[in-house]
């Protein structure tokens, strides 16, 4: 594996979001002296934060799955998650609601599981999700140690036994057409499928192989921790601070002072150099070949995901309305055909619904819940949608259906706190106005990804979703452990401790 020449004793990381805190806590643990330089007054990164009229919002991500990779890097520095998250399990781990009225609750427990899929499809379906479960269990076997959690020198490096194995299980087929050997009802096939938004690509044209996201989300279970989506973040500062990584925060990295082929200095807008010996990048990856002088070589130009609007909306208290919901309109294929191919909005979304407040009502002032709704849409490379004239037009919409999939008698006094726009992203320099980075295609996964070190430059190495191994909190985690094994050499694989996330809700 090809690592960082010459001495790496003090790293600066670029960017406090969770790759940056993920590739700072594993130095750190190896011995590294480490500081961290943050352009915003917190961490997170991606994982944001905005306190309005008495709510707490989380502005990124709100599904949290595979807590063992936030166990790995507590671990690194000798420490333990349930010393600094409360993370609680999220059961029913989604509430899918279709268009006809129908509903199924997704568990993570295969017996539970069972009986909602035969509840809702007939007793042939639940055997088919059996087959289903096993075969993502093997697919997550045989993917996760050789594929997401490796670093790659060139495409040759995935001739392994590992790519046969894979190859064997279909992972190098269709999603949609894979998981339809097992399920024929295709609306329940949606649970399984639907994550491929995250990936960028529609399911009847994403890789099986990427069916692994499916294993996390609806087999390894969905958590959420007091505090909020924040409190992961925060957590995690506090640990690196704990093991000696120093923080610069509402500090901009505007040079990288080289010599020759090493990154020597970083130097920021209030002024300060810091000397280094290596550097790690986890801004966005076009900002980190613009500070590295970097052009990219790659014969095809990258491809962005799509996008997304998220209404952030404040509403009157309503149990019924469960953590994680999908509401999904009649139209499937159509829709990722819609945001992909033809460059606009889903002629009939499906949504995300997330209530924060179901795991901690102090995230809303009293009598009140809190709503995340996320709508996907193309991004700014696909359409010439005006968001600042539609925008608005749009949200109402959205928020108008997602009051009639709920229940016309739910969302009552709701408040639209926020809107996030393509436009929004896109002033946050994510790449096309996307929050989800490069989508994963087959050109852009694994060794075809942009990789985490450029020829030319000795000590400098890149984390985040731009990289290996890709997009979501998991992989991003992860890319901060091979950013780390970049400069360190790989360090000792993870034995979860006693008392560790999983353990706790194990029991």
């Amino acid at each position: 594996m090809r690592t960082v020449k010459g001495r790496a004793d003090h790293v600066v990381v670029v960017g406090a979001g969770l790759a940056g805190l993920s590739t700072a806590i594993h130095l750190a643990g190896r011995g590294r002296a480490v500081t961290v330089v943050e352009r915003e007054s917190v961490p997170g990164g991606r994982m944001g934060r905005l306190d309005l009229r008495g709510y707490h919002i989380d502005t990124g991500p709100t599904v949290l799955t595979m807590p063992e990779l936030i166990d790995e890097v507590f671990a690194a520095v000798g420490q333990r998650t349930a010393d600094r998250l409360d993370l609680v399990p999220v059961d029913p781990a989604y509430h899918a609601i279709y268009a006809d009225g129908r509903t199924l609750d997704v568990h993570s427990d295969e017996e539970r599981m069972v009986q909602a899929i035969t509840a809702f499809a007939g007793a042939e379906q639940a055997a088919g999700y059996r087959k289903l479960r096993a075969w993502l269990s093997r697919l997550y076997a045989a993917e996760f140690d050789g594929f997401i959690a490796s670093n790659f020198e060139s495409p040759l490096s995935m001739l392994t036994p590992a790519l046969a194995r894979l190859a064997a299980l279909g992972g190098f087929r269709h999603w949609d057409g894979k998981v339809a050997e097992f399920i024929a009802d295709p609306e329940l096939r949606r649970v399984f499928t639907f994550q491929s938004l995250y990936a960028g690509v529609a399911p009847d044209r994403a890789l099986a192989a990427y069916a692994v996201i499916a294993h996390m989300d609806t087999m390894a279970g969905v958590y959420f921790p007091r505090g909020g989506m924040r409190a992961v973040p925060d957590a995690l500062a506090a640990a690196a601070e704990a093991a000696g990584v120093r923080f610069r925060y509402d500090a901009t990295v505007t040079e990288l002072a080289r010599e020759g082929g090493r990154v020597v200095a970083v130097q920021t807008d209030q002024g300060e150099r810091i000397d280094c010996d290596a550097v790690v990048l986890t801004t966005e990856r076009h900002r980190s070949y613009e500070l590295l002088g970097h052009r990219s070589r790659r014969p095809i130009a990258v491809r962005p995901a799509p996008s997304a609007v998220v209404l952030h909306v404040g509403c009157a208290r309503e149990p019924r309305i469960p953590h994680h919901c999908l509401l999904f309109g009649v139209a499937w294929h159509e829709a990722f055909r819609d945001i992909i191919k033809e460059g606009r909005v889903m002629s009939d979304p499906s949504l995300l619904v997330t209530r924060p407040t179901a795991g901690d009502p102090s995230l809303a002032p009293e009598g009140r819940d809190l709503l995340y709704i996320l709508a996907p849409v193309p991004n700014l490379a696909q359409s010439e949608i005006d968001w600042a004239q539609t925008g608005p037009e749009y949200a109402t919409e959205i928020l108008e259906l997602a009051r009639r999939r709920l229940g016309g008698t739910l969302l009552r006094d709701a408040e639209l706190l926020r809107v996030v726009t393509p436009d929004d992203w896109a002033s946050q320099d994510m790449l096309a106005g996307s929050p989800f980075a490069l989508a994963h295609t087959f050109a852009q996964t694994g060794p075809f990804r942009p990789a985490n070190m450029i020829r030319g430059i000795d000590n400098a190495v890149l984390a985040g979703g731009s990289t290996v191994p890709g997009v979501g909190i998991p992989p991003v985690l992860i890319s901060g452990r091979l950013a780390a094994d970049r400069i360190t050499g790989a360090g000792q694989r993870f034995v979860r401790p006693a008392g560790s996330a999983m353990d706790r809700t194990a029991k």
